[in-house]
């Protein structure tokens, strides 16, 4: 047999196309080709490969070697394919029977000694996969994040002999055999540790309720960051959709998934000099980026005007979307990035205004500008913006803790729930219609609130994301309406001029 045909996948965002590796012999000058738009990393196969064969006894054959990727439009990246063409090249030179190939997908990177390394986006691969009613083949390092996917049957291996064993029926490869992942959420920081500012307290157990997004602004040391740090441990827990994807996304990243964080809200904190393609996500070869990681989690910004404008303004699409659109000449991609925002600010370049007996001397042409760093449009689409002035002296001595994440965990968790039994999501996500349905006030609530849209010269958006703020405050009381008190607590969250 001259022809073998394997069974593959590549990556395009969240998706995982399947790619048919075609191996085919032929006689003339030997030589190894890669046709089917390789990039650099699977043109190299061809030395990994020829390495590996030689270091696991195997002959290469001195004929003409063709391997195909397909579909030949679809871009394909990374050392995935290594294992594929191997086999499809022992297949077709009569050193490995080709009739079980069509049982299996593979994919894995060999070491010059064959050696199985791990492989990015195992999750994706897998789950489609899994779809299609094939077994995985892949290196057991990528086993246990594969292992999510509940119902796919997974084989991993350690070696490429091990692989060849299992096709030639002398030795199996054993199913994985998947192991619950740890979802305790203890080592996050306690927010008993935070003392005093019982309103950014409030401010964030309402942000965790209703899945809104944070503005805090406050003079340096006043517990902004150590707030935030504190904000995962006090959201709901995950579903099995939820943590999916975000294992999904992580798997996707440079930074690979750990398995240890399966079920835990991501947590993403850039640097203010991170670049928008970071942010966003992106490259020659889109990838998710810090929007995406925090897929289903906290993206935390901290000193929020010293990001620069073009990139904050990247943000403003993906927040109310919950998604990126990646587009460049060559690829395009979508990724999820349904997250909440907490970011955290100064009042003014030095810090200090208003607070701490008069230390600021920034002029107010020099407030002005470095307000001005924050687009209004970007701030209007932000839930909640909260003050974090400086804590008194009582607060900071007194003995003994306060509330503890545990406890406000529970009120969150209560109305996330009742959110999910009412309309399926969180009170963020709510459309236009969905609010009309869900978010009525009362009758003196929608006078109260036509008053506030008045004097504060509210917009159209900032008008439903009050609304969708009461919702949830009145969740947090367990109140199936919508009274006066929810609706003035929600205002006061969206007064720009008190926080910023």
């Amino acid at each position: 047999m001259s022809l073998a045909v394997l069974h593959s996948r590549a990556l395009a965002g969240m998706d995982a196309p399947e790619v048919t590796v075609e191996v085919h012999l032929s006689g003339g000058l030997p030589s190894f080709t890669i046709v089917g738009l390789p990039e650099a990393e699977v043109k190299e196969a061809r030395d990994r490969v020829r390495a590996a064969l030689a270091n696991a006894r195997f002959e290469f054959p001195a004929r003409r070697v063709t391997v195909n990727l397909a579909p030949a439009d679809l871009p394909k990246e990374s050392g995935r394919f290594d294992l594929p063409i191997a086999l499809g090249i022992l297949a077709a030179s009569g050193q490995l029977p080709a009739d079980r190939l069509e049982e299996y997908e593979f994919a894995g990177e060999l070491s010059l000694t064959g050696d199985l390394r791990p492989i990015r986006g195992a999750l994706a691969m897998t789950y489609t996969a899994h779809l299609c009613g094939r077994a995985f083949v892949l290196p057991r390092a990528s086993a246990a994040e594969a292992s999510l996917v509940r119902a796919a049957r997974i084989l991993p291996a350690k070696t490429l002999l091990e692989v060849c064993a299992h096709l030639a029926q002398r030795e199996s490869l054993q199913p994985y055999v998947a192991h619950d992942a740890a979802t305790a959420q203890a080592d996050y920081p306690d927010l008993a540790d935070v003392k005093g500012q019982a309103h950014a307290k409030r401010a964030l157990e309402i942000a965790a309720a209703g899945g809104h997004s944070l503005l805090m602004a406050g003079p340096p040391g006043t517990g902004k960051s150590m707030l935030a740090a504190r904000f995962p441990g006090i959201l709901p827990p995950m579903s099995d959709t939820e943590a999916l994807e975000a294992a999904a996304l992580q798997s996707l990243g440079s930074g690979g998934f750990r398995l240890d964080q399966f079920r835990r809200r991501p947590f993403r904190a850039p640097h203010h000099s991170a670049s928008s393609v970071a942010l966003v996500g992106g490259g020659s070869d889109p990838r998710p980026g810090e929007i995406s990681l925090a897929h289903h989690g906290v993206l935390f910004l901290d000193e929020l005007p010293e990001f620069e404008r073009k990139v904050l303004e990247t943000l403003r699409g993906p927040l109310e979307s919950g998604r990126v659109a990646i587009s460049r000449a060559a690829r395009q991609a979508e990724f999820p990035a349904r997250f909440q925002l907490v970011a955290a600010m100064n009042p003014c370049p030095c810090g200090y205004l208003g607070h701490f007996n008069g230390r600021c001397r920034c002029t107010p042409d020099q407030v002005a500008r470095y307000r001005g760093r924050i687009s209004g449009p970007l701030l209007d689409r932000i839930d909640i913006h909260v003050e974090v002035p400086a804590v008194p002296q009582e607060d900071l001595l007194r003995q003994g803790t306060g509330e503890g994440s545990s406890a406000v965990c529970a009120r969150v968790a209560a109305a996330h729930r009742a959110q999910i039994e009412r309309q399926d999501k969180s009170n963020s996500s709510l459309a236009t219609r969905e609010i009309d349905r869900w978010c009525r006030p009362e009758a003196a609530a929608e006078g109260l609130l036509r008053q506030a849209i008045a004097r504060l010269n509210l917009s159209a958006r900032a008008y439903h994301r009050v609304l969708k703020l009461a919702r949830t405050i009145a969740d947090l009381a367990r109140s199936e309406a919508i009274a006066v008190a929810h609706v003035a607590e929600a205002i006061q969250y969206r007064r720009p001029d008190r926080a910023v």
